[in-house]
Protein backbone atom coordinates (compact mmCIF):
# COMPACT_ATOMS: atom_id res chain seq x y z
CA UNK A 1 0.00 0.00 0.00
CA UNK A 2 2.84 2.40 0.84
CA UNK A 3 4.50 1.61 -2.49
CA UNK A 4 1.29 2.43 -4.38
CA UNK A 5 0.95 5.71 -2.48
CA UNK A 6 4.58 6.57 -3.27
CA UNK A 7 4.07 5.88 -6.97
CA UNK A 8 0.89 7.99 -7.04
CA UNK A 9 2.70 10.81 -5.23
CA UNK A 10 5.64 10.70 -7.65
CA UNK A 11 3.35 10.71 -10.68
CA UNK A 12 1.35 13.62 -9.27
CA UNK A 13 4.58 15.51 -8.52
CA UNK A 14 5.79 14.97 -12.09
CA UNK A 15 2.50 16.07 -13.63
CA UNK A 16 1.58 18.96 -11.33
CA UNK A 17 4.97 20.04 -10.01
CA UNK A 18 6.20 19.99 -6.47
CA UNK A 19 4.88 23.38 -5.40
CA UNK A 20 8.14 25.15 -6.13
CA UNK A 21 8.00 28.78 -7.20
CA UNK A 22 9.66 30.12 -10.30
CA UNK A 23 12.64 32.35 -9.77
CA UNK A 24 11.68 36.02 -10.11
CA UNK A 25 12.62 37.82 -13.30
CA UNK A 26 15.44 40.33 -13.01
CA UNK A 27 14.26 43.92 -12.38
CA UNK A 28 12.97 45.50 -15.58
CA UNK A 29 12.86 42.18 -17.44
CA UNK A 30 9.76 40.92 -19.17
CA UNK A 31 9.04 37.70 -21.04
CA UNK A 32 7.24 39.80 -23.66
CA UNK A 33 8.33 42.93 -25.46
CA UNK A 34 6.37 46.16 -25.70
CA UNK A 35 7.62 49.70 -26.26
CA UNK A 36 7.65 51.98 -23.23
CA UNK A 37 5.46 54.55 -25.00
CA UNK A 38 3.08 54.74 -27.96
CA UNK A 39 1.87 51.15 -27.99
CA UNK A 40 0.06 50.51 -31.25
CA UNK A 41 -2.48 47.91 -32.29
CA UNK A 42 0.27 46.19 -34.27
CA UNK A 43 2.41 45.89 -31.11
CA UNK A 44 -0.49 44.11 -29.39
CA UNK A 45 -1.09 41.84 -32.39
CA UNK A 46 2.60 40.85 -32.46
CA UNK A 47 2.68 39.86 -28.77
CA UNK A 48 3.60 36.25 -28.13
CA UNK A 49 3.58 34.53 -24.77
CA UNK A 50 5.58 31.52 -23.71
CA UNK A 51 3.53 28.35 -23.74
CA UNK A 52 3.67 26.22 -20.63
CA UNK A 53 1.96 23.02 -19.58
CA UNK A 54 -0.33 24.68 -17.06
CA UNK A 55 -0.63 28.03 -18.84
CA UNK A 56 -3.54 30.00 -20.18
CA UNK A 57 -5.83 28.78 -22.92
CA UNK A 58 -4.18 30.09 -26.08
CA UNK A 59 -7.43 30.86 -27.94
CA UNK A 60 -8.64 33.06 -25.07
CA UNK A 61 -5.36 34.98 -24.91
CA UNK A 62 -5.42 35.45 -28.70
CA UNK A 63 -9.02 36.73 -28.51
CA UNK A 64 -8.17 39.25 -25.77
CA UNK A 65 -5.10 40.47 -27.65
CA UNK A 66 -7.14 40.93 -30.83
CA UNK A 67 -9.82 42.83 -28.90
CA UNK A 68 -7.19 45.07 -27.27
CA UNK A 69 -5.51 45.72 -30.62
CA UNK A 70 -8.84 46.75 -32.14
CA UNK A 71 -9.57 49.05 -29.20
CA UNK A 72 -6.11 50.67 -29.41
CA UNK A 73 -6.62 51.21 -33.14
CA UNK A 74 -10.09 52.75 -32.59
CA UNK A 75 -8.87 55.07 -29.83
CA UNK A 76 -5.83 56.23 -31.79
CA UNK A 77 -8.01 56.98 -34.82
CA UNK A 78 -10.38 58.98 -32.60
CA UNK A 79 -7.44 60.95 -31.16
CA UNK A 80 -6.22 61.72 -34.70
CA UNK A 81 -9.71 62.93 -35.67
CA UNK A 82 -9.97 65.15 -32.58
CA UNK A 83 -6.47 66.58 -33.06
CA UNK A 84 -7.15 67.28 -36.72
CA UNK A 85 -10.46 69.02 -35.95
CA UNK A 86 -8.82 71.13 -33.21
CA UNK A 87 -6.02 72.11 -35.62
CA UNK A 88 -8.62 73.41 -38.08
CA UNK A 89 -10.38 75.45 -35.40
Amino acid sequence: MVAVAAVVFLLAALVFGRGEELAPLPPGASPTRLPADDITAEHVRELKFQQVFRGYKMSEVDWVLQRLATEVETLRERVRELESSSDRA
